[in-house]
C-alpha cells in the first residue's frame, strides 16, 4: 500500500469516528450501552407484545400436524382468517387453536353421517383423519356465518371442544394465525 492510499484509509476512519462520538455527544460507555440495551428492550417488547405471540399447544387436538406441548408462534395482526388457517383463539376465558373451517357468510352443515358440507359442497379433508359428527344439543345446522364469524374446528374430531360445541368463533376472539410450529419432542 503506498502512502497516499494509507491517509486516505487514517482519513475515512477518523471520520467514522468523529460521527461516532458525535452521536454519543455527553455520554460514556456505560450510559451508550444502556441507551442501546433500553432501545433493544423497547423493541422486543413491542414486537412480542403487539405483533408476535408465543403460546404451547394446551392439548393434543391438532394432532397429528400439532402435537400437545409445541411452540407455537402467531402473527397477532391477522385477524381476518382465511379457510385452513390454524388459528389461536380465546372462548370462555379458555385459549384454544384450530383450524378455520368456514368463513363469514359461509353456510356449513354437518350430517349424522360425518360429512362437512359448505356452501351446498361436501368439504374434502386430506389432511383430517378422524371422523367428523355433530354434537347433539349444541349447534344446530345448516348454520350461515354472520359478519366477522369463523366456523373453527380442531384436527382431532372426536371429543374436542371446537365450533360444534360452542358455536361460530368472532373475529375479535382470534389472537392471531399460527405462522410457526416447534416441535418439543426429543428436546
Amino acid at each position: 500500500m503506498n502512502e497516499t492510499s494509507t491517509s486516505k484509509v487514517k482519513g475515512l476512519t477518523s471520520k467514522a469516528g468523529e460521527q461516532k462520538k458525535k452521536a454519543r455527544r455527553g455520554m460514556n460507555d456505560f450510559q451508550w450501552f444502556a441507551m442501546q440495551v433500553l432501545i433493544f428492550v423497547i423493541i422486543i417488547y413491542v414486537l412480542f407484545a403487539h405483533i408476535v405471540g408465543i403460546t404451547t399447544m394446551p392439548s393434543a387436538d391438532m394432532y397429528p400436524r400439532i402435537d400437545s406441548g409445541d411452540f407455537l408462534m402467531y402473527y397477532r395482526l391477522d385477524k381476518d382468517p382465511k379457510a385452513q388457517d390454524i388459528v389461536v383463539f380465546e372462548k370462555n376465558d379458555t385459549r384454544y387453536v384450530g383450524r378455520v373451517i368456514a368463513v363469514q357468510g359461509d353456510t356449513i352443515e354437518i350430517t349424522k353421517d360425518g360429512a362437512v358440507i359448505i356452501n351446498g359442497f361436501s368439504m374434502m379433508e386430506t389432511n383430517i383423519f378422524y371422523e367428523t359428527f355433530p354434537l347433539e344439543g349444541f349447534t344446530t345446522y345448516p348454520l350461515t356465518l354472520q359478519r366477522g364469524q369463523c366456523f373453527i374446528m380442531e384436527d382431532q374430531r372426536q371429543g374436542t371442544e371446537d365450533s360444534r360445541y360452542f358455536g361460530p368463533v368472532n373475529y375479535n376472539e382470534i389472537d392471531g394465525t399460527v405462522i410457526s410450529v416447534m416441535r418439543r419432542t426429543n428436546l
